[in-house]
This record gives structure tokens, C-alpha cells and sequence, in this order.
């Protein structure tokens, strides 16, 4: 409970980071979280939202867990 009374919430926000050099283009990521990014027609990740919290956060995680090549990371906002 927050000081006020309310039910206080643990939201987390976290900020998903792409090192564009490193990525290869595997498209797991997007297999693991597709509202959160997607392959363009070039092969290139495109990062849809970059903000993320609650049940998104819990799909950046694992586009992060899944990618080979670790491009992707988490960041705290």
C-alpha cells in the first residue's frame, strides 16, 4: 500500500537498445515479441517500441533471451 492508500503498483520501465552492427537479421526477436519489432523488407530489425513495461516487458525479455547474436539488451528507464 502506497502512503495514500491505494495498492501501489511495481512497474518497471525499461528501454530496449539495439546495437545495429552487431544484428544479423535472424528474426527471432520478432518471432518472440512482434509488437514490439519487426523485420523490414531489407532484413533489418525496426524497433516499434522502444519503451517498455508490464506484459511488454515481459516480451522484450525474451527477444533478448532468444537473439544469437546478442544485439538486443534492456536497459532501466
Amino acid at each position: 500500500m502506497s502512503a495514500n492508500g491505494t495498492a501501489s503498483t511495481n512497474s518497471t520501465t525499461s528501454v530496449i537498445e539495439l546495437d545495429r552492427p552487431r544484428c544479423e537479421g535472424h528474426g527471432l526477436c520478432e518471432e518472440a515479441a512482434p509488437q514490439l519489432m519487426h523485420l523490414d523488407d531489407d532484413g533489418e530489425l525496426v524497433l516499434d517500441v522502444t519503451e517498455v513495461d508490464g506484459t511488454q516487458l515481459e516480451a522484450a525479455k525474451a527477444a533478448v533471451r532468444v537473439c544469437p547474436v546478442a544485439a538486443l539488451r534492456l536497459v532501466s528507464a
